[in-house]
């Protein structure tokens, strides 16, 4: 992905120079922001920066309090493109800003713009040419996901995006209905007009669902390009975190099923049942999936909330709904249906991780794979039998842990484990793993390879040997790993990219089993045993060397190094920071059980 001088991406060469000027080669850019002048202002000039093509922005003010409007009328008495549309009453919501953008909007095509985001540079120009060559009433592109203050790029949906295409209608091409932002498309404002298609007001979360919805069941033409035309700024520290990362209440999950309920019956009132099942199937393999990994981190009571609200949408779909659906995501909402209060939430969240992984113990009924004994009618069909996965997309778990290798200095090792599946692994025969270490945000890859051997821990659950379903059988693996080769490696890509060599570095660990029969399994390691101290290596390379196993929030297994003294000194400092509200409960807590002595 090319990207300019400050790092944002831009419109892949493909797309050429300019649209010729012509009477509908003209875009308005809605963009619309409350209590952000911040951000507000790099916004609106990414979307001023678009070139001729974009012929005015509307920037809509939600009555802010610190000083946004003010900041955008100065740049308005500068820009003659710029018109500024003020509330005089907070709306709660982004729906009602936007409607008020589309209403004040004169430009022929119109896209949407948040505050705290951005437009890269040509994306525009990507749209328009997409929308005027094919005469398509939306034209949509890539959307990145940038994380801050790190700078890590994600393409959103991006199976969308791989190439250009042109599609006659949402039937043709249902799975556009994974792709629910309104902001990374192009829209002929004629045919929202035509179509009567706005936001819900008021303060309605994650309105862009409905929107979308709205745009589909219309029917248009739809053109994709893959160019990036948006960059989705993610900011986990900010003060306010947007709608999509507040999810700390159960209240922002039942807002999403209830978004997610009114897109569905947009389709129905349209008659297109069609899509209004594919709003369904994509329900349970994104939204279902991305709330469960998080479930085991809640308390009770949100829990018990979402169980409900999460039986309630479920108990609209049908079992055609849930064949159409991932094995994994439909394995989950059977449990969910199954069993009228939340269980086997840790086990559960392994399996909505990505890649899934289906934790023992397993279970049988009627001789069939379910989910436990007690919860028959919840079926992990596709495990077993005629029609069953092939070895290589089985949910197998490989868990994995970091330890210290005694008397060999700079060495640990990681030793994993590869339990078995209803003996469909014994039966696929692995011979070889291959166990690779990825530096996150980096090129750096670390390889090897490995004979897995049989763990007998009973005697009597050897793979292929009578383990049966309770997944007694396994197999282990043990790679050692050079630590200070591994951070020198990381450092010098660090330098490569000009980066900061003084940051810790993160390594993903990743597996690759190799089966007689069935394939190559690729999966990511479960972290076992992480949270542990730390292995210290002294050394005349970097003086000092932290090293530790950490949880990912899926679970899966991450290697952190601290190479350097100050680096190690920044992460105990760090460490430190997050100890500091506690130490006042720490005192009292020693000085009540010292009798009041230090």
């Amino acid at each position: 992905m090319a990207v300019n001088g400050s790092g944002i991406p831009v419109a892949h060469p493909s797309a050429g120079p300019p649209a010729a000027v012509r009477a509908d080669a003209r875009v308005g850019v809605i963009v619309i922001g409350y209590d952000d002048a911040a951000h507000i202002g790099h916004a609106v000039r990414s979307a001023l920066g678009q070139g001729p093509a974009v012929t005015e922005v509307v920037a809509v003010d939600d009555a802010s309090t610190d000083g946004t409007g003010a900041l955008l009328d100065r740049l308005a008495a500068r820009e003659p493109r710029l018109r500024v549309v003020h509330r005089a009453v907070n709306s709660g919501g982004c729906g009602s800003p936007r409607n008020d953008g589309l209403r004040a909007a004169t430009a022929p095509y119109v896209m949407f713009l948040d505050s705290d985001d951005v437009l890269p540079r040509g994306a525009v120009t990507a749209l328009l040419r997409g929308a005027l060559a094919h005469d398509a009433p939306v034209t949509a592109g890539l959307c990145v996901r940038r994380e801050l203050p790190r700078r890590r790029d994600t393409p959103w949906q991006p199976a969308l995006y791989r190439r250009p295409a042109v599609h006659a209608s949402p039937e043709e091409h249902p799975a556009l209905l994974r792709d629910t932002l309104c902001v990374n498309k192009l829209y002929a404002r004629r045919f929202l007009t035509a179509h009567g298609i706005d936001f819900p007001e008021g303060p309605f979360p994650y309105e862009d669902f409905v929107f979308s919805a709205r745009v589909l069941a219309a029917g248009p033409r739809v053109a994709v390009v893959p160019d990036p035309v948006y960059v989705w700024h993610v900011r986990r520290g900010a003060a306010r975190p947007s709608i999509s990362l507040d999810r700390e209440r159960v209240a922002n999950w039942q807002a999403r099923v209830r978004a997610h309920e009114r897109g569905v019956e947009v389709f129905r009132d349209a008659g297109n049942e069609p899509l209004a099942h594919a709003a369904r199937v994509k329900f349970l393999d994104h939204d279902l999936r991305m709330y469960v990994r998080e479930l085991p981190g809640h308390g009770p009571a949100y829990r018990a909330a979402w169980w409900r609200a999460a039986r309630a949408a479920l108990a609209a779909c049908d079992e055609a709904d849930l064949r159409a659906a991932r094995a994994p995501a439909r394995w989950i909402a059977r449990v969910v249906l199954a069993s009228e209060a939340p269980r086997d939430l840790d086990r559960l969240a392994q399996l909505a991780a990505r890649p899934a992984r289906l934790l023992p113990p397993y279970a049988e009924a009627a001789g069939r794979p379910v989910w436990a004994a007690d919860l028959p009618r919840a079926v992990l069909d596709g495990l077993t039998g005629p029609g069953a996965k092939p070895a290589r997309r089985l949910p197998v778990t490989v868990d994995a842990a970091l330890l210290r290798r005694a008397g060999r200095g700079r060495h640990a090792e990681l030793r994993l484990r590869v339990h078995e599946l209803y003996d469909r692994l014994a039966a696929a025969r692995p011979h070889s793993v291959d166990v690779e270490l990825r530096l996150r945000d980096g090129a750096s890859v670390l390889e090897h390879t490995a004979s897995p051997r049989p763990d007998e821990p009973n005697g009597a659950n050897r793979p292929g040997k009578g383990g049966g379903p309770g997944g007694g059988a396994s197999w282990v693996v043990s790679v050692p790993v050079d630590l200070a080769a591994l951070a020198a490696r990381g450092r010098l890509d660090a330098g490569a990219r000009r980066a900061l060599t003084t940051r810790p570095q993160s390594w993903d660990v990743r597996v690759r089993v190799h089966c007689t029969h069935g394939g190559t399994l690729r999966t990511a390691v479960r972290a076992v045993g992480s949270g542990s101290r730390p292995v210290v290596l002294l050394g005349a390379r970097y003086g000092l060397l932290l090293a530790q196993s950490h949880a990912t929030a899926s679970g899966s297994l991450v290697l952190r190094l601290a190479p350097g003294v100050r680096c190690a000194l920044g992460v105990a400092l760090r460490r430190a920071r997050t100890l500091l509200p506690f130490l006042p409960l720490l005192r009292r807590t020693t000085a009540t059980r010292t009798g009041g002595r230090p």
